[in-house]
């Protein structure tokens, strides 16, 4: 999964926070046996200001940030991201998200093993 994130990483918004050609700079991804972690800066955003969903195994986080003044539509900061979760490894259901001091943090718990209804394990005699 990580690979995965490496090799596509995060696109923005054409006027995303911190857009350089089209790819999304100050994030991070970390996956651990338990979980997948994702650290995403959001400067000038607050938690009132990101959406998260998860709709047919993909991840989105969005963050619009308010206009400076209804003329101005530069001053608006933007971010949209997608990301594929694998079907049956996550537990999507339990996804928790923190926005601190302008940094998403969102940890996306794994199915164990033994969890997973894909997993048949068989008996040998």
């Amino acid at each position: 999964m990580v690979d995965q994130l490496m090799d596509t990483p995060f696109v923005s918004a054409t006027r995303g926070i911190g857009a350089a050609g089209g790819v999304r700079r100050g994030w991070n991804a970390k996956e651990t046996e338990d979980s997948l972690h994702l650290r995403v800066d959001m400067p000038g955003l607050g938690k009132e200001d990101v959406k998260i969903s998860v709709e047919q195994n993909i991840l989105t986080i969005k963050g619009e940030g308010a206009k400076e003044s209804e003329e101005e539509e530069e001053g608006v900061r933007r971010f949209t991201s997608r990301i594929d979760l694998p079907e049956k490894l996550y537990k999507i259901d339990q996804i928790k998200a923190e926005m601190k001091n302008g940094v998403l943090k969102v940890i996306v718990p794994k199915m164990k093993e033994e969890e997973r209804n894909d997993v048949i394990n068989v008996n040998v005699e």
